[in-house]
């Protein structure tokens, strides 16, 4: 690297990621052994503690902290543990001669049994494939029949004509699938890679129908919800009066609160479905398969079996978003219903109120004339004890006259004084408002 230029903190990392899991080299005859454990999201650390345990067993350094890969040759077996997502992985591998018929044993005969046992997590794949030698001779289909779990297997050339294989995706009376390699020209890395694919396709396979159950619960529940949708969108111009209203807005709340229910239990396992179901599709793809006569490829069997199951979840998925945009428009109608109720009582409350505001200002007006009346009374009252004590005094003086002269000019100041207090009042109350 050319001196003075700093690393970017993730730059190692990111470069060694795309070699962190290589493929195992296989030479035929080989015998092999796979298992995916889901022990989800946060079970990554106790796996990672397991497989420690068991590099520890044989005396080699256990994996480092946080790694997600590890592979190693204990002796009488060969293995390699991959952290994914939600499962781990363990493939054991056992290199030798098969004495007896393909799969009269099996690779993980040699593993610790105890060890096996504290595997954390939940069984969901194993596997055995047997990699047959260059030169042995192909199975025909009778055989094919009786060393397979089931006679609806599947199988084609795959790798351009290096290999046959055979599958069955099924179980044995071991709980075992079975996979069949006949190697005609592979390298070591290319039949590490095929069988690395077989085992991969079973194992997303399994993973893209975890959600297939839940679909089907999910589309019972879908299906009576819709059931109560369909009479409460009937009942919507046949409302009368708020109760009305209310009680369907209830109902329609109820609904709603039952699709997103589903949609949140639901949402995260459809789209691991279709990212799984895109791996599948993918590594079948790698795989380049041919066709033997008389037997479906990997590809055909996928169709036929997993694509259905994977359009059904598709399916249930996009009913969940349609009912909760028919319950969203639903709503909304019977909202916008409520609104025009709501603004047709304001209206009429504002009619009232505004009938009560002119009556309220005539009646302000009647005290005002009644205030300017009475204050006015007592002013000229006042004036004409004014007068009667100037007459005192001896000065020719009426009171009477003094009165009666006073009583337009002080009914016209009072009259402007309390006109000019409420003026003041006014802009006082207009100042005041936001």
């Amino acid at each position: 690297m050319p001196k003075g230029l700093q690393d970017h903190p993730l730059r190692a990392a990111l470069t060694a990621e795309v070699h962190a899991r290589p493929f195992a080299r296989l030479e035929a005859p080989e015998r092999v052994s796979y298992l995916a454990m889901l022990s989800g999201e946060a079970g990554a650390a106790g796996d990672l503690a397991q497989v420690g345990a068991l590099f520890e067993r044989f005396g080699q350094a256990p994996p480092e902290p946080g790694a997600t890969h590890a592979m190693a040759d204990f002796g009488a077996f060969r293995f390699k543990w991959e952290r994914h997502s939600e499962f781990s992985s363990y493939s054991f591998f056992r290199h030798g001669p098969q004495d007896g018929a393909p799969f009269s044993e099996a690779a993980i005969d040699e593993v610790p049994r105890d060890w096996l046992e504290g595997l954390p997590g939940e069984l969901l794949v194993a596997l055995r494939i047997e990699l047959l030698g260059v030169g042995t001779p192909e199975p025909a289909a009778d055989e094919l029949a009786g060393l397979l779990s089931a006679e609806n297997f599947a199988g084609s050339r795959v790798s351009g004509g290096a290999a046959e294989v055979w599958m069955d995706f099924a179980m044995d009376a071991a709980g075992y699938g079975r996979a069949l390699v006949r190697d005609r020209s592979l390298r070591p890395a290319q039949a590490g890679r095929v069988v690395q694919r077989l085992c991969e396709v079973e194992a997303y396979r399994m993973m893209a129908l975890l959600s297939f159950p839940l679909a089907k619960s999910a589309g019972r529940d879908l299906s009576q919800a819709r059931d109560r949708l369909t009479p409460i969108t009937d009942r919507l111009s046949e409302i009368t009066d708020l109760a009305d209203e209310r009680r369907l807005l209830a109902e329609l709340t109820g609904i709603s609160a039952t699709v997103e229910k589903i949609a949140a239990a639901t949402a995260y396992r459809f789209g691991a479905t279709r990212a799984y179901y895109a791996l599948v599709r993918r590594r079948i793809e790698e795989l380049r398969e041919q066709r033997i006569e008389g037997t479906q490829t990997l590809g055909e069997f996928m169709e036929r079996r997993l694509t259905p199951a994977v359009r059904t979840c598709e399916a249930v998925a996009e009913r969940v978003d349609r009912l909760s945009t028919r319950v969203a428009r639903a709503s909304e109608l019977l909202r916008t219903r409520v609104d025009i109720e709501v603004e047709a009582q304001n209206q009429k409350l504002l009619s009232s109120m505004d009938r009560r505001a002119r009556l309220q200002l005539r009646l302000q007006q009647t005290v005002e004339g009644l205030s300017v009346v009475a204050i006015s009374y007592y002013l000229v009252g006042l004036v004409a004890y004014l007068a009667k004590a100037v007459k005192s005094r001896g000065l020719p003086v009426d009171p009477d006259l003094a009165a009666g002269l006073a009583v337009p000019a002080v009914l016209l100041i009072v009259w402007l004084g309390v006109k000019r207090i409420r003026r003041m009042v006014a802009g006082d109350r207009a100042v005041e408002k936001p």
